[in-house]
């Protein structure tokens, strides 16, 4: 069972910067894929962002490319989400996910377990 949970969400003006992190409780971190997904009101959760656990190799949804960053510190059992020029279409529940071991890096949201409880981004135009 490993839990997870995300900070540094908050409003913040188009165009500005902010730093998402998501911490897990777990001795195996290292070993987890892990994924940023993100959900606005009435549309479907969305991948913004994965890196995986064997060769930190990364994939970004392509509204995201370019703009925002996955890394992760093994040493501190956390995985970051860095979100530069933001526009209002980023507005969301950001929601952290994790899994153990997996083959190859996993890019939907059912291949997930591990879930966090999610933190609000809203960017003001």
């Amino acid at each position: 069972q490993v839990q997870l949970v995300e900070s540094g969400g908050g409003l913040v003006q188009g165009g500005g910067s902010l730093r998402l992190s998501c911490a897990a409780s777990t001795r195996v971190f290292s070993y987890y894929s892990l994924a940023w997904f993100r959900q606005a009101p009435g549309k479907e959760r969305e991948l913004v962002a994965a890196i995986g656990w064997s060769d930190a190799s990364t994939h970004y949804g392509d509204s995201v490319k370019g703009r925002f960053t996955i890394t992760r510190d093994n040493n501190k059992n956390t995985v970051y989400l860095q979100m530069n020029t933001l526009k209002p279409e980023d507005t969301a529940v950001y929601y952290c996910a994790a899994e153990l071991i997996t083959n190859g890096l996993p890019l939907r949201e059912n291949d997930y377990t591990y879930w966090g409880q999610g933190t609000q981004v809203t960017i003001s135009s």
